[in-house]
């Protein structure tokens, strides 16, 4: 992989794919860019693709205290490379990372988002003590137990759902990337769609969401879709907090090349 110095000094690792307009992929919550590799072929036919592994996770580098500034600049030192200003995609929390990475004048030139990570009203709230759990946890070396924390009360799974998680191939990585729970949860602040901030960014916006997925992230794509002044929905065929790879690729590509 590619690597980029953040601001403060943070290795950043990332792959860089095809010719175009710059697309940077941002991922969300566990994963890596590695989450991407059945969407990077589809989108390197039009794009010049920049995926990367946020800090503290696969082959970048992470500081000692985390900060969301932190994570800004790191998305600010991708867009660097492609050229110094790119199309955004990210999904779930990375979603909310985007959200404030651009409110905060990071050179984004189109934004899109699949279910940002808010709870609207009308839907049960994140637990409010969400950060500090996981945070015990973790100092207690129980990765395992803070990842279903996450997936359970804070992403609101049911134990069965949580138990094949268990299951999986990925398990291992989501032990593995448990630390950057704490990242995730600090990035949502209060979980709240900042209505007011995103009334003045003009900047245009796709809000995405699968017709399979919950009805609390639902609504949070529609309400993060409604706050904005240059945003639009679009539902795509998918499953829970997922698109069809096929189907979100050409979205993608038509998307940042438009």
């Amino acid at each position: 992989m590619r690597k980029v110095v953040s601001r403060d000094g943070t290795t950043i690792a990332y792959e860089k794919s095809g010719e175009g307009p710059a697309l940077v992929l941002l991922n969300g919550a566990f994963r890596d860019h590695t989450i991407f590799g059945d969407l990077v072929p589809e989108l390197a036919r039009h794009c010049t693709v920049y995926a990367y592994d946020r800090r503290g996770r696969g082959q970048s580098g992470d500081a000692p205290e985390y900060a969301v500034e932190r994570e800004i600049e790191d998305l600010q030192a991708v867009i660097e490379e492609a050229g110094g200003s790119a199309a955004v995609f990210a999904g779930s929390t990375g979603a909310n990372l985007a959200i404030r990475a651009a409110l905060s004048g990071t050179p984004i030139t189109r934004l899109a988002l699949h279910e940002p990570f808010f709870r609207v009203d009308g839907f049960p709230k994140t637990p409010w003590n969400a950060a500090r759990t996981i945070r015990a946890l973790l100092e207690e070396d129980r990765r395992d137990e803070a990842a279903e924390f996450f997936l359970g009360p804070v992403l609101g799974l049911t134990p069965d759902t949580v138990a094949e998680w268990r299951r999986s191939p990925i398990w291992a990585m989501n032990e593995a990337n448990a630390h950057t729970l704490l990242y995730d949860v600090e990035i949502c602040g209060d979980f709240t769609v900042p209505a007011d901030r995103l009334a003045g960014f003009r900047t245009e916006t796709l809000v995405l969401n699968s017709d399979g997925t919950s009805a609390w992230l639902r609504a949070a794509a529609q309400a993060t879709a409604a706050a904005l002044p240059n945003g639009r929905g679009l539902e795509l065929r998918g499953s829970w907090h997922r698109i069809d790879m096929d189907v979100l690729g050409r979205t993608l590509a038509e998307f940042a090349t438009a």
